[in-house]
């Protein structure tokens, strides 16, 4: 099992459970938008670490599988 999906099934876990305490639930529809929403934002945020760690790597190139052992 790894991490996400853990993360995934909480997530999905505190959005029912958010939703089953609502005096008025939310649709269906309302729901999978709001989890599009979510799921949009992590991959921006993934998006903006991925380009910092290539900036890091293009400032700071190494080269890989040599040591001083």
């Amino acid at each position: 099992m790894k991490v996400a999906e853990v993360e995934q099934w909480r997530d999905r876990f505190l959005l029912g459970a958010e939703n089953a305490l609502r005096a008025r639930p939310k649709e269906d529809e309302a729901l999978r938008e709001e989890e599009i929403n979510r799921l949009k934002r992590k991959v921006g945020e993934l998006t903006m670490d991925v380009d910092i760690l290539r900036e890091a790597a293009r400032l700071h190139p190494t080269t890989l599988g040599t040591s001083d052992e």
